[in-house]
C-alpha cells in the first residue's frame, strides 16, 4: 500500500484529522464530504476532495506528494481547474499539499508562483510539524505513517495507548486499530503477530484482521481436515498458536471440535 493511499484513507474514515493538519477545528468536518472526483472525457482524477455540504464553504482540493515530480504544479492545477469549469458548484476553494519535507517539492513552480503565494494554496511539510506531548490523535498518526521504520514501533505504542483512552465509540475505535495495524505491516512487512500482540492489549488485538485471520484459520484447519487421517495432529498443533493469542481452551476446544480435556493438557505443556 502507497503512503498516499494511507493519508486518503485515514482522511476518508476520520475527516476531522485533516481539518486539525491544516489548523482548522474539527467540527468543520461535519460540513464536508470527502470523495475522488474524476474529470470525465480527459480522465482527470482526483483523489482527494472535500466537497462543502453548503456553498458558503470552500472545496478543499488535497494531493499527498511523496514523490518528486517537476510536472507536478501544472497537473495539479490543471485537475482543479477543469473541475472547476465543468461542476455546477459556485463554492470558492483551496489547495492542500502534503509533503514529507521541502525536498520533494517540485522546483519547477515559477509560472504558479502567484496561486502559491496566495492565501488558496497551503503547503504542509510533515518533518515540520511542531512535536508535542499533547497533539492531537490524527496529528500523531500522521507522524506515525512518515516515522522511521526503526522508530515504527516505539511511536505506535502511545498511539494505541491513545485510542484506547480517548476513542469512546467502538466502531471507530476497531477501525482506527485496523488503519494502526495496516500502517505498522506497511512500514515493517516482516513484523510478526507476537509483536503486535506486544503493542496491542489482548482485548484490541481481538478487533484487528490479524487476529481474526489467525481464530479463522483454526476453524479451517479443523474443518478441511475432519475426515482425514492427520486430523488431529493438525489441530493440537494449532492450540499454542491460539493460546498465545488469549483464547480461552472453551474457545479452543470448540474451535476446533476437540475435547476439552485434549485442549487442557496441551495448554499445560505450553505453559512448562
Amino acid at each position: 500500500m502507497k503512503t498516499d493511499t494511507i493519508f486518503y484513507r485515514l482522511f476518508q474514515s476520520f475527516p476531522s484529522f485533516f481539518f486539525e493538519l491544516i489548523n482548522h477545528p474539527p467540527e468543520e468536518a461535519s460540513n464536508y464530504d470527502f470523495l475522488s472526483i474524476e474529470v470525465k472525457q480527459l480522465a482527470f482524477r482526483i483523489d482527494g476532495v472535500f466537497l462543502p455540504k453548503n456553498e458558503t464553504d470552500p472545496i478543499y482540493f488535497l494531493e499527498v506528494q511523496f514523490q518528486k515530480d517537476v510536472n507536478f504544479y501544472a497537473r495539479f492545477f490543471s485537475e482543479i481547474f477543469l473541475y472547476l469549469s465543468r461542476t455546477p458548484l459556485q463554492s470558492d476553494w483551496k489547495g492542500v499539499i502534503i509533503y514529507p519535507n521541502r525536498q520533494i517539492d517540485s522546483s519547477n513552480s515559477q509560472r504558479y508562483q502567484e496561486l502559491l503565494n496566495s492565501q488558496r494554496i497551503q503547503r504542509i511539510y510533515l518533518n515540520e510539524l511542531e512535536t508535542s506531548d499533547t497533539k492531537s490523535l490524527g496529528i500523531a498518526i500522521i507522524e506515525l505513517i512518515v516515522s522511521k521504520k526503526t522508530e515504527a514501533v516505539d511511536v505506535a505504542r502511545p498511539i494505541i495507548e491513545k485510542v484506547r483512552q480517548e476513542m469512546i465509540n467502538h466502531r471507530q475505535q476497531k477501525e482506527l486499530l485496523e488503519l494502526l495495524e495496516t500502517i505498522l505491516i506497511y512500514k515493517l512487512p516482516k513484523i510478526n503477530r507476537q509483536e503486535l500482540e506486544a503493542m496491542f492489549s489482548l482485548s484490541d488485538l481481538k478487533e484487528t484482521k490479524i487476529y481474526q485471520e489467525a481464530l479463522e484459520e483454526g476453524r479451517q484447519e479443523g474443518r478441511q481436515e475432519g475426515r482425514q487421517e492427520g486430523q488431529l495432529l493438525s489441530k493440537i498443533e494449532s492450540i499454542p498458536r491460539m493460546i498465545k493469542l488469549g483464547l480461552s481452551i472453551e474457545i479452543i476446544a470448540a474451535s476446533l471440535d476437540l475435547p476439552l480435556e485434549t485442549v487442557q493438557v496441551e495448554a499445560n505443556k505450553n505453559q512448562n
